[in-house]
């Protein structure tokens, strides 16, 4: 069970604050629900408290794992379906799987491929929605602003 205050990552969504607990009656049902507050976007999520592990909320990475995903987009681009759809799917699992380290792969592939050849409208929405997560996460993390986090994704995906 987490608290107020506590910095969370609900996938799909992104990092953030747990700002409330509260009781709501949602579909006729009583349930406690987690408050999240979302730095990037001004976003707030309401999470049963009672599904957290079935949904995949986690903590935020530490420093340590800061510096895995930095490492993670300056290093070459992986191997990536040349099928639109396969490639897409295969994205699509490692952004919903929560895993940060998966996103910032996603990212990286996805912004080499974009300088190289350009992306599908698709390809530059879930890009987006990578970074997004990506971003949201690393500014709680590093205790930083989007827009520091912003230079330093750029900044690594040019060195690749």
């Amino acid at each position: 069970m987490y608290n107020i205050g506590d910095r969370v990552v609900y996938p799909m969504h992104g990092a953030g604050v747990i700002e409330a607990i509260e009781e709501r009656e949602v579909l006729g049902q009583r349930q406690s629900y987690y408050i999240m507050g979302l730095p990037v976007g001004g976003m707030k999520v309401m999470i049963p408290t009672s599904s957290e592990k079935e949904l995949g909320l986690r903590d935020v990475i530490d420093h340590e794992g800061t510096e895995r995903v930095v490492e993670i987009l300056e290093d070459k681009e992986s191997k990536m379906s040349k099928n639109w759809n396969q490639r897409y799917r295969a994205n699509m699992d490692k952004i919903k799987s929560g895993d940060i380290f998966s996103v910032a792969e996603v990212v990286r592939n996805l912004s080499i491929r974009d300088r190289d050849k350009g992306l599908s409208t698709g390809e530059r929405k879930m890009l987006d929605v990578a970074r997004q997560i990506l971003i949201s996460e690393l500014v709680l993390a590093r205790q930083s602003t989007e827009e520091q986090i912003e230079d330093l994704l750029g900044r690594c995906i040019q060195q690749v």
